[in-house]
Order: structure tokens, then sequence, then C-alpha cells
């Protein structure tokens, strides 16, 4: 795990002092090395200093020791021959498969280390090698017989990569940050679509794009290859996605039997490291399955579990997490943080996303990661990913209930709410989301009014959104097709899981953690996106039907049980309205950019609700409040 930079220029161009710089910005994703490279269309050189002469193109990784700690793992890695260098993000998984392989067809390794492993696995297969890496990975491979540079990201985006465009330079990194550090003179505007999605809907991450309208990501499964002496060509290529086609007819026992093996292979590839390894734990199944499988793997292991607590919440998971870790024989660190806590840190938590975020539960998973640091667990595994390809949403069974009116399935239909009701999951959202996937675009938009779900709420601006042409419909309807898979698919890809690895991804690189998610595990997902829909979400309402079957003996049977959906809930209006002057002293200096985008009389307005106790759950003054005070931490962002 680390930080990687770089730039590709159309002419020599003195870098050094711009790599040196997004290197510092990047120094908490790794701490423990750094070094460089600079190259010719020719030739290229390493070295722990920044460049003094110009080049074409230059890379910086800041690295994070996981595996083979020694100099010898050391990035940029040159290869053999010295022609083909590799700057590279991330754990390949399954780099000691790959290495035996290669090793049968005449390659030597010097170090221990994955990343020459995927050195070599480029060299000789190109990118036909990137649907065999298991892992998670983000990474620029500069070839000097083809004079090419390749990027490349992971299947499911968990590590991300940004890019700019500008004035015949291409410029990429780990962090937006490190990118404009980069490339100082690119200018900076919204990206009003983004914008509207994060204030609306509290998408605050696709895969795709960015706040910046400049700013654009390698989608995940994607590569990208860029002639050197053209920065300005190359369309991104994707090397694998997910397939929807048709589900297997196999049996509950077959697929438990199935997952079951496939996670737990997973689990074993992401407990390779050189470093502790520890796990996030809520008490809920995905977690609790993680740990649970890392016990069994490995019986004499002193593990380290952490769970987010906070005192007098009624949605404290603490005693369900402590079963778990209890069964497992793991300990257990609680982690809670207060409201001043909240105020006083939310600038640097900011600036380490990033991007504005949709709600204090990042600030909650911040505090989990730091505290895994405190304990020296440098590397953590998390359930993220387990809801997404399992259907542990309401949504999951929004989308079940609409394509059985879909087709009619009248009896079934109310038999499966009946009985959903009955075990205490009746969900009255459930019944809006599969109505508004089912009504004309019109009535669903009434019906969004009715309820208080305008597309345009008062607290925007319409007419900012409008002057851009704003798309405010549905981000996405994937209920008009493939029903629960469809809408698995979709969150997978496109919508939850993108903005959560987004989140877990800088809260962990900033206490220098490295998180793994071995629900996100290529097997694991096309397995049990192949399975019918009954066997995720069952005839009775139950969640993630066959991953529970497939838990039993290893995950207590309480937890197998439990049927309520807590999630990462914090008490965020709460303690928003402990803060009333630290969240008025925000409210009374919007700046004219915010104003723009944002009504204040509209958001005062909501405020007044939120600080009365009658805003429920809803994230909306959250996210408001959060992308204002970005905006005046970022007063050269045009709206």
């Amino acid at each position: 795990m680390c930080g990687i930079a770089g730039f590709l220029s159309s002419s020599p161009n003195a870098s050094g002092d711009r790599l040196a710089a997004a290197g510092r910005r990047l120094q908490h994703r790794g701490p423990d090395d750094s070094a460089f490279l600079a190259a010719s269309l020719t030739s290229f050189s390493i070295s722990r200093e920044p460049p003094q002469l110009p080049s074409h193109l230059g890379f910086v990784h800041r690295r994070l020791s996981i595996l083979d700690l020694s100099e010898r793992g050391r990035q940029p890695m040159a290869s053999p021959s010295n022609r083909s260098a590799i700057c590279f993000n991330g754990e390949i998984y399954n780099y000691r498969e790959l290495r035996t392989e290669l090793e049968s067809l005449g390659s030597t390794f010097h170090t221990e280390s994955d990343t020459e492993v995927l050195l070599a696995m480029l060299d000789r297969f190109g990118r036909a090698a990137l649907p065999r890496l298991r892992g998670m990975f983000a990474f620029a491979y500069l070839n000097l017989d083809s004079r090419s540079l390749l990027l490349a990201r992971d299947p499911f985006g968990i590590k991300p990569l940004y890019l700019l465009r500008h004035q015949s330079q291409l410029a990429f990194a780990s962090e937006t940050a490190a990118l404009l550090d980069l490339l100082p003179d690119a200018p900076t505007s919204l990206d009003p679509q983004h914008v509207y999605n994060f204030l609306r809907f509290g998408t605050a991450d696709n895969g795709r794009s960015s706040l910046y309208r400049e700013i654009s990501q390698l989608p995940p499964a994607h590569s990208l290859e860029i002639p050197l002496d053209n920065p300005a060509v190359g369309t991104p290529v994707p090397y694998w996605s997910v397939q929807l086609n048709e589900p297997r007819q196999i049996s509950l026992k077959e697929a438990a039997a199935g997952l079951r093996d496939r996670f737990i292979d997973s689990v074993r590839l992401h407990l390779r490291s050189d470093v502790p390894v520890g796990a996030a734990l809520s008490g809920g199944v995905d977690s609790s399955a993680i740990v649970a499988s890392m016990r069994a793997l490995e019986p004499h292991a002193d593990i380290h579990a952490f769970c987010y607590a906070p005192a007098g919440f009624s949605l404290n998971e603490e005693r369900w997490a402590r079963i778990a870790a209890d069964k497992a024989g793991v300990h257990l660190h609680t982690v809670d943080f207060s409201a001043s806590e909240l105020a006083s840190d939310l600038d640097q938590l900011l600036l380490t996303q990033g991007e504005p975020f949709g709600s204090t539960s990042i600030y909650a998973q911040y505090r989990i990661f730091k505290a895994a640091r405190a304990a020296g667990v440098p590397v953590m595994l998390d359930g993220q990913g387990g809801d997404e390809t399992l259907a542990g949403y309401p949504l999951y069974f929004a989308a079940r209930l609409a394509g059985m009116a879909r087709r009619h399935e009248w009896s079934q239909l109310l038999n499966l709410w009946r009985k959903r009701a009955t075990s205490g999951g009746g969900h009255m959202s459930a019944w809006y989301q599969a109505a508004g996937h089912l009504l004309p675009e019109s009535l669903a938009n009434a019906g969004r009014r009715l309820v208080g779900k305008e597309l345009m709420p008062a607290w925007l601006q319409q007419s900012y959104f409008q002057d851009a042409r704003v798309r405010t419909g549905r981000l996405e309807s994937p209920l008009n097709s493939s029903g629960v898979r469809g809408v698995l698919a979709e969150t997978l890809t496109r919508t939850i899981i993108p903005q959560l690895l987004h989140f877990e991804d800088r809260n962990s690189m900033a206490w220098s953690v490295e998180s793994r998610v071995p629900f996100l595990h290529v097997e694991f997902v096309e397995f049990a996106l192949s399975l019918p829909e009954h066997l995720l979400l069952g005839d009775d309402g139950t969640t993630k039907l066959a991953f529970r079957e497939a838990m039993r003996g290893l995950v207590p049977d309480p937890i197998l049980d439990r049927r309520d959906k807590i999630g990462f809930h914090t008490p965020q209006n709460t303690q928003l309205a402990e803060t009333t002057p630290w969240v008025r002293s925000i409210l009374d200096s919007i700046p004219e950019s915010a104003s723009r985008i944002i009504n204040p009389d509209g958001l005062l307005s909501l405020w007044n609700r939120v600080s009365s106790g009658q805003a429920g759950h809803d994230h909306s003054f959250w996210r408001a409040l959060c992308f204002i005070r970005w905006l005046q931490l970022h007063p050269a962002v045009s709206p």
C-alpha cells in the first residue's frame, strides 16, 4: 500500500520540485520510504532525490512497507533489463502463485515482494496480465520498448487513480491534491452534476468523475495506454466487468458451500502480510464472518479488532461485536468520539477525504483506523462489499418487490411483504423505492414531493443547476431490467461501493494503515452474482440468505439470526445540535461560491429542523454544511 504520482509531457520539462511537492503531499500514504523516476523517450533513472534535469516522464512513490520490508522492495522498481519500470499502489494477493508460474517459464526473482512479480507479469504478458491479478491496485508501468505508459486500476476501484490533462501534459496521482501539485497551473472548477448528485442524493464518488470538472478517475477494471510522445492520446479500455448471465440452478446447500469455499479462500489470500493484520468489527454478519475466518485460518494468531461503540446511542452494536470477538478469541478495542472532537477534526478530515462526505459515520471510520495505528496494527480487513454483493440493504428488497409487481406475481409479493414485516423488517422505504422505479417519472416526482423527497429541495439554488443543465432525475434505474442482481451490479460498480471505497482508502491511509476488503474478490463476487435472487434475498425476506447458511458453525448463531440492519450509524444530528455555535459560524460565513449553489434561507430552515430534532436520519443538512466548509477551505475553486 502506497501513494503514487507522476506525469507525462510531450516535451522535457523541469519537474523535480513538483514531484517532490506531490511526494510530500502523499507522505501519510507511505511514511516508510520514497523514491523518484525520471525518463526520456529512451532511458530512465531511479533516485532517492527528485530529478534535477528536465524529463518527459516522472514518477514519485511513497512506500508503506507490508510485504518484503527490506530496501529491495523499494519503488519505483526497474526490470532486470532496465527497459521497464513500475510505480505501484496496492497488493497482489496471488503473487506467490504467479511467481511460481513465472519461475517455471524462466523468470528469476531477487525480492519477496509482489511488486517484482507484477512487473514480471507485465513484462511477459502486457495488458493480458490484468485479468489474472487478484488484489487491489493502481499502477503506472513504463515500457521503453513499446514507448508507452500503461495505467491500470483493480476490478472494483479499491485503490484510486486520478487523471488530469492540461497543456499537452498528463498527470496521475492517488489523491487530487497531489495531482494539482503536479500541474499547479491547471484550472479547477466544480462539476455541477457531481455537486448535485452529492448534495441531493449523497453520491460522493462514482468511480469515474470527481468534484472537479477537470479531473477524472481511471475507471475500475480499466487500463489506459498512452504513447510516450503524445500524452493527449489514449482511451480507457476495460479488462473485466460484472456479467449477469442466467442464474445458476442450484440448491441453498450448494450455494452456501460455494460461497463458503470462495470466501475462506479470499480471506486466506488477504491475510498475506509481513506485518500484523487486524479487522474492523461491527458485530454484523459480514465483519463477524471475516474475524471468524481469520481465526479459523490462523488458530494461534494474535488478532486485534476495532469497533465503533457510541456511548448512550441506541444504535450501538458493541454487544454484537463482543459476541463475535469472544467466539473468535480476538482482542476488541472500542472507539467513540464527542461532538467537540468532530468539530475540531472536520477541517483535517475534509482535507484527508479530498471532497465533502455524506455523514459523520466517515469520521467514526477515521477514528477506527487511528486506533488501529495506535495499537500497532498496520493492516486491517474490513467488510466493505458484503452488503452490495449479498443483498444486505432494503433497496434490494425493493428490487425484489418491483420485479414481482412487474411480473404480476401478486400473491408472492404479498407473502414476501407479510413475512418480512413479521420478522421486523417491514421497511416502508422499500415500498417507496419500488414504487419510484415502477411509476412513470412524472408520477414518481409527485410521490417524492408527498414524502418530502423533492428532486430540487428548497435549500438548493435551482437556477444554478438549471443553467448548468444538470440532470435531476433518477441517478440509475437498474430495477427496470435485471431485478436484484441488476441492482447489486449497479451498487457494486457505480453507486454505493465506489464512494465507500473512497472513504475507506482516505481514512486508512491518513493513518498509514492498509485496509483490505475480502468480499471484493473476483471469484466470490462472480459466484454471488450468479445465484438466483431467492438465494440472496430469501422468500421470507431474509437478507444474505445463502451466506448466512455458509457461515453456520463459524459465526455465532445469534449474529447470523439477526434481522436488524444498523450499519455504521452515528448520533449525527444530536452532535450537530450540541455544537450549535460551531455550526452557526459556518452558516454565517457562507462564501459567494457556495451561495450560488445553496440557498442560505432554505438551509437555515433545514438547520432549524435538525437542531429541534425533527430531521430524523436525514443527512441533507450535513452534506450541505460539509460542502460549504470544503469550499471555505478551497477558495480558488470556481463554481
